[in-house]
């Protein structure tokens, strides 16, 4: 399509999506984003006006390239791969140039070359076997079977009822299934054989005959054209050096199969363009073929192990069914387990006296009897003992980042942990909600974490990949508001595109929650909502890791067990007005002049760019504190850190940003005065106790549900990898030998959120 109208209607558009970006104060806020959905619903209506679209991006990342506008690289190779995955009939010489350009991108710094890199992955696969990322986004999102391509996918999407308005649950529930009503496993597999036909045969194949003889084609019909094609493009993918003719002979086949002799006798199934019964060669319009919106189920987060029995259930119809050897010892957690695999004790009545053996007992049974073949096959309950890789035992030294999802570029659940079990399954966990629903989250996967040092059956067939789309509710204080979408904000600051995508999301989720509900899910609707959704979903793929923290509390009940648990973003100090008894936990000094606040000793670690040990103890009276684990400016983006990993960038969120208003005591002609004042520090760890009798009051991660009081004293540090302390493991190195190692460096345990690109330096 070369119409100048087109073209220049989508220049304008691309140009809108750029200024978006330039902008630094955009003056409506609430339309940030409807650019970009509006550009690819553009080119969805109208599947012809794509190869314009990939020709236009392409030359705004050349420009942007020579101009070393480094900023708009990002949004641009994103929505140029996106059109790539639904777009058929892009010539050789934009795939060619394409790929050009992500070679020449790395190298760039991290993380554009990490992207480039996958972008160019993605692409040589494209363009050596039209339709495969379609057609694996399709399989892998819908869960259709297939044995060539076994990967399967599933988008959880939590919500906190008692965080997030029924009214914006109900709207997001309806708007889910009504886009996912029309996507039956039916549907699907024609998306996918039309789509991976136009895209090998082109001009050649007449789309709409095709599609209409797929929707009227029976369900077992459908689906061995579905597996015919699955076939011939994952074993022309798998090739080495694939032949686009021998590709391009196996779908010719196929798709005069499904026409028919007539229609393969009036029209050449070759490069040619095929007539219609009545001879006239085909003049309609592509039509368009949908990608489906990805599976997405909807959850209210109100149990704790929640999160995790939802992990189970997905992995477990489709363990049942294919079990191997090495995962009869990774049951799942929670099931029962088998009562006859259950070791038992049997009281022996042989006297090891060889005359007490009944008659015929030294006698040994046929090679072919039945009593040979059980004796074989049954084991007196004792333990098996297998060949484990030496890096299993510790997860935190597992292929990639520290966590429980994948590196950029490869497939997802490519690889394997354990011999023969292959991660077959992505799990997408995304939660809405404000920073006390991160905190929720950072509970879930520390406990996930936890529960696999001890029995790992999700880690090795499981890749989890976690999501966030803030959702604040409407206060009427502007600062509660921004003091509850702290961590969103700080994702924006690194990742400009998701602060354009998915920050400027919730004026347009409170929106759809005030709009009439409607139960008619038979009209063809746009949901916005939902497809800035599957948009981060599918290219959200760069994690930014943020250090979770362990608090350790002490409390003036001595009787009282010190309480143990873990926070995200904040922890804040209140001082109460009750007191310690007289015969309480630690008396008032002499000296100490009465005022406002407590006294507090404070002993930390400072945080210093050579990352030296240095501890420093002070004692002061404070009327609360806060202690933040993310940077507060722009300006703080890349300082010190605690221990960084090779793999993760280098940034301070993984310090402690500790301010103490401090009582500052004046003395003049009036009397006494008290005064205060914000002291600032950053630190790694800290304790902290209080000298006198006041009590204190610990907040977490700004959630009134995770509140301790009658606390004397706590202590901070950072979480640690629940496996990877100091500790002894016995690996069989073979049948005879064992080696005993020690693992003494602690890891810390970050969790990853995905974003688009990661953290832009």
């Amino acid at each position: 399509m070369d119409n100048p109208d087109v073209e220049l209607d989508l220049q304008r558009s691309v140009q809108a999506v750029l200024r978006e970006l330039n902008a630094q104060t955009p003056a409506l806020q609430s339309n940030q984003g409807m650019w970009r959905w509006s550009l690819h619903k553009k080119v969805e209506r109208d599947p012809g006006k794509r190869p314009v679209l990939v020709r236009i991006l392409l030359r705004e990342l050349e420009k942007a390239e020579r101009e070393d506008a480094r900023h708009v690289i990002m949004p641009l190779l994103h929505t140029l791969m996106y059109v790539f995955t639904k777009a058929t009939g892009i010539t050789e010489e934009l795939h060619r140039r394409t790929y050009a350009f992500c070679m020449r991108s790395l190298t760039l710094p991290a993380p554009y070359c990490t992207v480039a890199l996958d972008c160019a992955i993605r692409l040589k696969t494209e363009a050596a076997v039209p339709g495969t990322l379609y057609q694996r986004l399709v399989i892998a999102e819908q869960n259709l079977t297939s044995e060539l391509y076994p990967y399967q996918e599933r988008v959880f999407l939590f919500v906190d009822p008692e965080l997030v308005s029924p009214s914006v649950c109900s709207a997001l529930l309806l708007e889910i299934q009504a886009a996912q009503e029309q996507q039956t496993p039916e549907a699907c597999m024609r998306h996918v054989v039309s789509h991976a036909l136009q895209a090998a045969l082109g001009e050649a194949c007449h789309a709409g005959t095709l599609q209409r003889k797929l929707q009227a084609s029976p369900r077992l019909v459908l689906e061995r054209y579905f597996h015919a094609v699955v076939a011939a493009v994952e074993q022309m993918a798998s090739e080495p050096s694939p032949s686009r003719e021998g590709h391009l002979e196996r779908l010719e086949e196929i798709y005069c199969s499904l026409l028919g002799p007539a229609a393969a006798a009036r029209g050449r199934c070759g490069g040619k363009r095929l007539l219609l019964p009545s001879g006239d060669p085909l003049q309609d319009q592509l039509p368009s073929i949908p990608l489906p919106s990805p599976h997405i189920t909807f959850h209210l987060w109100t149990d704790e192990d929640q999160l995790w029995k939802e992990l189970v259930l997905f992995l477990r119809p489709r363990s049942q069914l294919r079990l191997s050897a090495d995962l009869e010892a990774l049951d799942l957690q929670g099931v029962p387990p088998d009562r006859e695999s259950a070791r038992t004790s049997v009281l022996s009545t042989d006297s090891g006296i060889e005359r007490d053996l009944p008659s015929g007992a030294d006698e040994l049974p046929s090679t072919g009897s039945p009593e040979m073949e059980r004796a074989g096959l049954q084991r007196k309950g004792g333990i098996k003992k297998r060949v484990w890789p030496p890096d299993i035992l510790m997860p935190s030294s597992w292929d990639g980042p520290p966590g429980l999802h994948r590196r950029t570029g490869r497939p997802s659940g490519d690889g394997e942990l354990l011999p023969g079990v292959s991660r077959l399954h992505t799990a997408r966990v995304l939660v809405l909600g404000d920073d006390r629903m991160l905190g929720r989250l950072a509970r879930a996967y520390y406990a996930i974490r936890k529960r696999e040092t001890q029995k790992f059956c999700l880690t090795p067939r499981l890749s989890l990949q976690l999501y966030y789309i803030p959702v604040l509710a409407p206060e009427p204080a502007a600062s509660r508001h921004l003091e509850l979408g702290e961590l969103a904000t700080f994702l924006g600051r690194a990742d400009p595109w998701y602060e354009n995508t998915i920050n400027t999301l919730c004026p347009a989720i409170h929106k759809l929650a005030e709009m009439p509900l409607s139960l008619n899910t038979s009209r063809t609707i746009d949901p916005f909502i939902l497809d800035v959704i599957t948009y981060y979903i599918r290219m959200g793929t760069q994690p930014i890791y943020f250090q979770i923290y362990t608090v350790k509390i002490f409390f003036s009940d001595l009787s009282q067990d010190p309480a143990e648990d873990i926070f995200l973003t904040e922890l804040k100090v209140k001082i109460q007005d009750s007191k310690i008894p007289r015969d309480g936990f630690s008396p008032r000094r002499r000296g100490v002049a009465e005022g406002p606040g407590a006294e507090l000793s404070i002993c930390y670690q400072k945080a210093l760019l050579s990352h030296r040990v240095r501890e420093v103890t002070v004692s002061l009276r404070a009327t609360g504190l806060v202690l933040k684990t993310l940077a507060a400016s722009d300006n703080d983006v890349s300082g010190p850190t605690y221990c960084p990993p090779a793999a993760a960038p280098v940034t301070d969120h993984r310090c402690l940003n500790v301010s103490v208003t401090e009582v500052v005591k004046t003395s003049n002609l009036a009397g006494r005065s008290f005064s205060t004042v914000t002291n600032s520090f950053r630190t790694a760890s800290i304790q902290i106790q209080s000298q006198d009798q006041r009590l204190l009051t610990l907040s977490l991660d700004k959630d009134g549900r995770r509140t301790f009081r009658d606390v004397v004293r706590f202590e901070v540090a950072p979480c640690l990898e629940p496996c990877s302390g100091a500790q002894k493991s016995k690996v069989l190195i073979s049948h005879r030998q064992e080696m005993e190692r020690t693992k003494a460096k602690a890891k810390p345990l970050l969790m990853p959120i995905n974003t688009f690109s990661g953290i832009i330096q």
